[in-house]
């Protein structure tokens, strides 16, 4: 069994560095077993599902690295959680990406959200809570989560100046961080 996970995991792993170098475009199984020298029927009978399946592997990887990344940051509060977050979306952007947009079977706020998910999503409602006053909390969670998604989502697309980041990350610090 120990051998089966370690396999998978070699997979996983040798999937989110192609991608963090290439893209996820060039991620295939075809040649994700000749990096790392399994058959793709290895490579399928561990992600029946193909690449989407291996995809949605790193995703929850991702989710778990976050969910740390948000904890470790939290006695900074808001500041310390919103910088957290841009970080590791700037140091993993094709993680990134498959956690929030290429995974799409992965559930959101949802029953069936897995509990990875749940733990990195609650890295952002421990700092927003706090603050929420007499906002609904998760309501404010969210529309803090999408505007640090938004200016993540923009900026790697070239959509806003760069000269603005650190001041438009300090707006959004600036207007989650206050007690409402």
């Amino acid at each position: 069994m120990r051998d089966r996970t370690e396999r998978g995991q070699r997979i996983v792993s040798a999937a989110r560095e192609l991608a963090e170098a290439e893209g996820w475009d060039a991620v295939t199984t075809r040649r994700l077993a000749a990096l790392i020298e399994y058959s793709q029927p290895v490579l399928y009978s561990h992600f029946p599902g193909g690449k989407d399946a291996i995809m949605a592997a790193a995703a929850l990887e991702g989710f778990a690295e976050l969910a740390a990344a948000l904890t470790a940051a939290r006695d900074g509060g808001v500041a310390g959680v919103a910088g957290a977050y841009v970080e590791f979306a700037g140091a993993k952007p094709a993680l990134y990406d498959a956690m929030f947009t290429l995974a799409s079977e992965l559930p959101f706020a949802q029953d069936d959200t897995p509990e990875v998910m749940q733990e990195a999503y609650g890295g952002l409602v421990a700092v927003i809570e706090p603050v929420a006053g007499t906002q609904d909390a998760g309501v404010l969670t969210e529309v803090f989560w999408s505007a640090l998604h938004g200016l993540i989502t923009l900026d790697r697309g070239h959509r806003l100046s760069p000269a603005h980041r650190a001041e438009r990350l300090d707006l959004v610090v600036a207007r989650f961080g206050a007690r409402t």
